[in-house]
């Protein structure tokens, strides 16, 4: 599917559009309860309903139904079963989209994701022109709000879980390798409203920590409590909340680094987050061993790395709960030839300006941002430090040091 985006003057049109809200959150989560009770609360909105599941038979769409109080002559449930509408099933929900806003008939889409279903692509489905099916639903609907629903009583054990999807039969297919762990970070960094639900099941303390991990990790979101789905229609629904740009950098980490200076969160949980910015290399055999010795205390990790045995690549580095992922990130700027940055940059990109740019080494650096309950930053930051190259070892042939990357560097 091709996709072009389009700038925020092609978008303000005078809003005659579809609102829609999307609900996500991993299986479990309450999001088919919440969906009811809002279908049964809400004020003289005529609403059409798309409920997504992964199975053959869409269970939460007979569950809806039969409790949703949709009026079977104004309204409609559409069903779309056997994938997942953030991937599969994509081209499929711009297709009903577009169908069910041509019909005319309906104030407001309401749109339950899949509990294995990541938010970002579903939102891109609503803020590009799809040119390959000639859609474009950024004319005929308004993306109104992305909501999260958090199990409670479950986070905790699924975020520390070291289990693929696949491992417990919930992954898309074949080919889906995400671990439990990376979902839950992909829907609570990515929206504009977290409901924390089933908070009858927890404890008042463990509920105050838990959200307030989970606002280090969304600091932009707004947060509500709710028990059995119970929350007022008018939080989730012609919010006008939702932006994609601001969404798309709302996670705790990219705040972080956007930062020029460090501002101290509360403490009463223990939870703070800093960056560790260096501009010297990772030694790769020290840096492994690091990362097997990782600090229990961090909740949540990303950023890029500089390793000694590629010079040319930045390194990009994600840690959730037990999962932990290193990739290539591409180029530094400094390692392309002026004939390379012309064709990539343009002309006139002061790139020698930016303060991470040194004179002998360019833009590599590393800027990790850490996140987590009762780190201790020092004790973090000298042991990182211990496996950067020494003053000597940078002076030496890199490529000579053992390295434990290689899969990765090939």
């Amino acid at each position: 599917m091709r996709l072009m985006r389009l700038s925020h003057t092609e978008q303000a049109v005078e809003d005659r559009r579809i609102p829609v809200t999307v609900l996500s959150g991993y299986l479990g989560s309450g999001k088919t309860t919440l969906l009811n009770h809002v279908l049964n609360n809400r004020t003289g909105l005529k609403v059409a309903v798309i409920v997504n599941d992964m199975s053959e038979v869409n269970i939460d769409a007979d569950l809806v139904r039969e409790g949703g109080g949709l009026s079977r002559i104004d309204e409609k449930l559409v069903e779309m079963s056997n994938g997942c509408i953030c991937c599969t099933l994509r081209e499929d929900l711009l297709i009903e989209v577009e169908r069910l806003v041509e019909e005319g008939s309906y104030d407001y889409i309401l749109i339950e994701s899949t509990g294995i279903g990541e938010p970002v692509p579903v939102a891109q489905t609503f803020s590009y022109v799809d040119e390959k099916n000639g859609i474009d639903l950024t004319r005929l609907t308004r993306l109104d709000t992305m909501v999260t629903v958090v199990n409670a009583a479950e986070f905790w054990k699924d975020y520390q879980s070291r289990e693929l999807l696949a491992d417990r039969r919930q992954a898309a297919g074949e080919e889906d390798e995400r671990s439990i762990v990376d979902l839950l970070i992909e829907q609570v960094e990515f929206c504009d409203v977290l409901i924390l639900n089933k908070c009858d099941l927890v404890e008042p303390k463990e509920l105050d920590r838990l959200e307030e991990v989970l606002r280090s990790l969304q600091p932009t979101a707004k947060f509500i409590r709710s028990v059995q789905g119970q929350v007022d229609p008018a939080e989730i629904l012609n919010t006008g909340r939702f932006d994609f740009e601001q969404a798309s950098v709302s996670a705790g980490w990219m705040l972080e680094l956007s930062r020029e200076e460090h501002t101290p969160e509360t403490e009463e949980y223990g939870i703070h987050s800093f960056v560790y910015k260096r501009k010297v290399p990772f030694h790769p055999e020290r840096f492994g061993r690091w990362l097997a010795r990782w600090p229990e205390a961090v909740v949540r990790s990303k950023g890029i790395v500089w390793m000694a045995f590629d010079n040319r690549k930045a390194y990009s580095f994600s840690q959730a709960g037990a999962s932990k992922e290193f990739t290539s990130a591409g180029l530094w700027v400094s390692a392309l030839t002026p004939e390379e940055r012309e064709f990539y940059f343009g002309q006139g990109e002061p790139f020698e300006q930016s303060p991470d740019w040194d004179e002998r080494w360019g833009d590599r650096v590393t800027k990790l941002v850490f996140i987590g309950v009762g780190m201790q930053r020092q004790e973090i930051e000298a042991s990182l430090d211990a496996a950067l190259l020494t003053p000597e070892e940078m002076e030496q042939d890199w490529l000579q040091f053992p390295n434990p990357f290689k899969p990765v560097t090939t």
